[in-house]
C-alpha cells in the first residue's frame, strides 16, 4: 500500500534539534505505517552518518539517502521530489517540529478538497509569524484576494504528483530566496491552495545563527529577488494583481531593510552599499501602483528613495527611533459580572514634544497630512496625506504571561486622534481554564497612520488601589498591581481551580439569561 504522505527533511549537522524533530514525528496520530521520513543529508560529518543511522534503525518509516555537500537545502528537497512515495509530500526543516495531529489533518484535508497545495498552521516557538493568513480555513485560497504571501516558507503539505507534473523544484545551489521562487511557481500552477488554520500544524523553531538572521550582502542577495519578480511578472498582467504581488517584496525585502532601527544602526559603507543597489532596482521594478498600496510610512520612504535623498532617509529612520510611546492606565474598574473596565491613554513623544501630528490638508480640509520633520515636510499633500492610514489607528491591550514571551491579545479599540479609549477585558479568558500564569503583565500596542508601537501599560498607583479587586463571582479573585519596573499586572489570587472557573462561568451564564428575559 502506498503511504499518505512523505515528510521530506534536508540535512546537514542538525545535531540534538533533530532528534526532537524525530520525536514528534513518532507522536503524530498517523499510523507510522501511513507515512515515510526522508532525511536527506547533504554530506554532513561522521558523527551524523552514525546519528541518522541510529533513527533509521530505531524507526522503520525513516529511509537516510546520503548525498555530496551542496550547502543550501533545494538540491536535497529536490532529492526527495524525486524519490517519495507517498500521494502528498511535506517539506520539514531539520530543526523544527510537526504537532501531534498534522499530518493526519493535513491529508484529510487535502482529500477532502482536492488540494494540490495545503498551508497548515504555522506556531512561531520563539518568534513572531504572521497571523491574517491563519485567521480562519479556506478551502480554495486565492492570490491576490487571500494572504498566501505572508508564509512563504516551504514548510508546507504539496501533492507529489502535481510537483512532478509541472516541474515544480527548487534551484540548486546556493540560491538565496529558493523557497518564494519554488512556492511561488507552485501558487501560480495549482489549481486548489487550501488553508488549515484550526489545527496547529508546523512549529517554526527559531535558533541563533540562522541564515535569515544575517545581515544580507546586497550585491549578490538582489538579483535572486530579482529571479522572483521575473517569476511573479511571467505569470501575471500588468494590474492591479500584479502590483499587490510586487508589493509584497518591496515592503518585505527593501522598504523593511530601510527603516527605523535597520537603517539608523547600519555602518555608514553598508549603508551607501545598500542604497546604491536597491535605488536604481525600485525604480526599475516596481511603479506607482505598487507604492500606491504601501502604509503611509513606506510611501513617504519610497518617495525619498526615488528622489535620491539618502540622508532624508536617514533623518525618517532617527526620527522613528527616538519617537517614543506611553500607555497610561486612567480608570480602573470592576463590573458585577467579574469584567474589568479599563481607560486607556496614550502619547507619542519626540524630544518632549507630540510626535506624529496630522492637520487638516491646505488643499482640502476634509484630508489630513502629516506636520513632517524640516527636512523632508517639501514632499507635498500628495505623498504626506496619511488619512486613509489614520482611519485604522488602534489601541491593542496583550497580555504576557509572567516567564514567557508570548503575547495573547485581550482586546482593541479604534483611537481617533490618540484620544483616551475604553477596554473591556475578561479576567476569566485572560487566566483560562488551561493557564497556569499567576499573574500576566499587560502591554500595549499603538497603531499610528500605519507606524506601530509596543509599550507596557503604566499607571499611577492610585489609579489601581481605587480599582481594587474583582468580586468573587468573577470565580476567582484577581487584581491590578505594578511590578517592579512600573508596569501594570493583572494577578489572580487564587490558583487555577476547574471548580472557581465553572462557578464563574454558570454566573455569567444566568446573568446573560436574566438579562435577555428583562428586554
Amino acid at each position: 500500500m502506498p503511504v499518505r504522505v512523505s515528510v521530506v527533511v534536508p540535512v546537514y549537522n542538525p545535531g540534538e534539534p533533530l532528534d526532537e524533530l524525530i520525536a514528534s514525528l513518532a507522536a503524530q496520530t498517523m499510523p507510522a505505517s501511513d507515512f515515510e521520513v526522508l532525511l536527506c543529508d547533504d554530506g554532513s560529518d561522521e558523527a551524523t552518518r552514525q546519528q541518522l543511522a541510529r533513527i533509521a534503525a530505531e524507526h522503520p518509516n525513516v529511509r537516510v539517502t546520503n548525498l555530496p555537500h551542496s550547502g543550501w537545502p533545494g538540491t536535497p528537497r529536490n532529492h526527495g521530489i524525486d524519490t517519495a512515495e507517498g500521494t502528498y509530500l511535506h517539506f520539514v526543516d531539520q530543526d523544527d517540529r510537526l504537532f501531534p495531529k498534522a499530518l493526519q489533518s493535513l491529508c484529510d484535508y487535502a482529500d477532502r478538497h482536492g488540494s494540490d497545495v495545503i498551508v497548515g498552521r504555522e506556531v512561531g516557538i520563539g518568534r513572531d509569524l504572521p497571523k491574517a493568513i491563519f485567521a480562519r480555513n479556506v478551502p480554495r485560497a486565492k492570490l491576490g484576494k487571500h494572504p498566501l504571501l505572508e508564509m512563504l516558507t516551504p514548510h508546507k503539505m504539496f501533492r507529489t504528483e502535481f510537483l512532478r507534473e509541472n516541474g515544480i523544484r527548487f534551484p540548486s545551489g546556493r540560491v538565496r530566496l529558493e523557497d518564494h521562487l519554488f512556492v511561488m511557481e507552485a501558487y501560480f500552477a495549482a489549481d486548489t491552495i487550501s488553508i488549515l488554520a484550526s489545527v496547529p500544524c508546523y512549529g517554526w523553531v527559531k535558533r541563533e545563527g540562522s541564515a535569515s538572521s544575517a545581515r544580507i550582502d546586497p550585491e549578490s542577495y538582489y538579483p535572486h529577488l530579482e529571479a522572483v519578480l521575473d517569476l511573479v511578472e511571467a505569470h501575471t498582467e500588468p494590474g492591479k494583481l500584479r502590483d499587490r504581488l510586487l508589493r509584497h517584496w518591496l515592503r518585505g525585502k527593501i522598504l523593511k531593510r530601510l527603516s527605523a532601527r535597520q537603517m539608523a544602526r547600519y555602518p555608514d559603507e553598508y549603508r551607501q552599499r545598500l542604497l546604491d543597489v536597491v535605488t536604481p532596482l525600485v525604480e526599475r521594478r516596481f511603479g506607482p501602483g505598487v507604492d500606491a498600496g504601501l502604509a503611509f510610512p513606506n510611501r513617504v520612504r519610497v518617495a525619498l528613495l526615488r528622489a535620491g535623498r539618502r540622508d532624508d532617509l536617514l533623518t525618517l529612520a532617527r526620527h522613528e527611533v527616538e519617537t517614543t510611546c506611553r500607555a497610561e492606565l486612567t480608570r480602573a474598574t470592576w463590573t458585577r459580572g467579574g469584567g474589568l473596565q479599563l481607560t486607556i491613554r496614550t502619547l507619542l513623544t519626540r524630544d518632549g514634544d507630540d510626535a506624529l501630528v496630522f492637520e487638516p490638508s491646505p488643499g482640502d480640509p476634509s484630508r489630513r497630512v502629516w506636520r513632517a520633520p524640516q527636512a523632508f515636510a517639501d514632499l507635498g499633500p500628495a505623498v504626506l496625506d496619511a488619512t486613509r492610514d489614520l482611519d485604522a489607528d488602534r489601541v491593542v491591550l496583550s497580555a504576557q504571561d509572567d516567564g514567557g514571551p508570548a503575547r495573547r491579545r485581550l482586546a482593541e479599540q479604534p483611537a481617533r486622534d490618540l484620544a483616551p479609549v475604553p477596554v473591556a477585558i475578561d479576567p476569566l479568558r485572560v487566566f483560562d481554564a488551561e493557564s497556569t500564569a499567576t499573574a500576566v503583565r499587560l502591554t500595549v500596542q499603538v497603531r499610528r497612520a500605519g507606524w506601530s508601537f509596543d509599550t507596557p501599560l503604566t499607571a499611577d498607583a492610585a489609579v489601581l488601589e481605587a480599582a481594587g479587586r474583582s468580586p468573587l463571582l468573577a470565580g476567582r479573585r484577581c487584581r491590578l498591581v505594578l511590578d517592579d519596573d512600573g508596569a501594570v499586572v493583572l494577578q489572580r489570587e487564587y490558583p487555577a481551580g476547574g471548580l472557581r472557573d465553572t462557578a464563574g462561568r454558570a454566573v455569567r451564564r444566568l446573568r446573560k439569561r436574566l438579562a435577555s428575559r428583562g428586554k
